[in-house]
């Protein structure tokens, strides 16, 4: 019994902690809702933010391929395409919402979490 009750508890601590990093990144179409939420984007603003990160996330990807995963390499190759998201983004959102949004992406910087990391137009 006792043994059992371990086995759930690790089962439920690993799912936990497997979520939690994931819905640290999270896919384009999470993100933008995240976005939707936190800066009141209408349904038309956050399908335009789902492909734009997912246009982002395409390219990271092949970025990552051409570069074989160095993490140095990769970061120079970023810098424009993280520049153009944030102008793309906030191409689609209100004065209002673009200083929000420029808060956010300060905070996460700060906080080096999310696809903000880096992902601002100072970089």
């Amino acid at each position: 019994m006792r043994k059992l009750f371990f086995l759930a508890a690790l089962l439920i601590g690993l799912t936990s902690a497997s979520f939690a990093q994931t819905a640290k990144t999270g896919a384009p179409k999470e993100k933008a809702m995240e976005l939707q939420k936190k800066l009141s984007l209408s349904d038309k603003q956050c399908e335009k933010v789902s492909a734009i990160y997912q246009e982002s996330a395409n390219k990271f990807e092949t970025i990552k391929k051409q570069e074989n995963g160095d993490n140095a390499k990769m970061a120079k190759a970023l810098a424009p395409v993280r520049k153009e998201t944030i102008t793309k983004i906030k191409a689609q959102l209100t004065k209002k919402q673009a200083v929000k949004f420029d808060a956010l992406v300060k905070q996460e910087r700060a906080n080096n979490a999310g696809w903000s990391t880096g992902w601002s137009a100072d970089s």
